[in-house]
């Protein structure tokens, strides 16, 4: 089942953003990790969450950015974040939140949806390859 993050979700949502960062080999520190977490529970705020459940127990998140654009009059919508827990991987989670923040941004009116994964990530870029097309786009950045 998917659906939008709620406050109760904070422990199992924790631990499946540790997870993801271990992942990606990263750190934030537990003050980003809460502020995030608070703006993605505030409606105000362009940051967003639909997470994936089974029997009860959270599997995966997507936490998505919508934002202005010089070349549409829509909003652009950024994929930050996708994860489905190791255990639950390739049995249709990933594919059921990536197709719901499609559909979510539809509802916000952006005209795209797009995201970034590393190039080694050969499974999820497995995913990326039936529904979405590469762009040949280079990414710089500036600290």
């Amino acid at each position: 089942m998917r659906r939008h993050l709620v406050e109760t979700d904070y422990a199992q949502w924790k631990a499946l953003w540790l997870g993801y960062l271990d992942f990606y080999v990263s750190e934030v520190s537990e003050k980003v990790t809460n502020t995030t977490f608070r703006r993605l529970l505030c409606d105000n705020e362009p940051m967003h969450c639909l997470v994936a459940e089974e029997d009860g127990k959270l599997i995966g998140f997507a936490h998505y950015i919508c934002h202005r654009s010089t070349w549409t009059t829509g909003d652009y919508c950024y994929l930050q974040d996708l994860y489905v827990h190791s255990d639950v991987r390739l049995k249709g989670a990933g594919l059921a939140l990536l197709t719901a923040v499609v559909d979510a941004a539809k509802t916000l009116n952006c005209s795209k949806v797009y995201w970034k994964t590393r190039e080694d990530n050969y499974r999820a870029r497995a995913l990326y390859d039936k529904i979405a097309s590469k762009t040949n786009f280079v990414e710089y950045r500036a600290d």
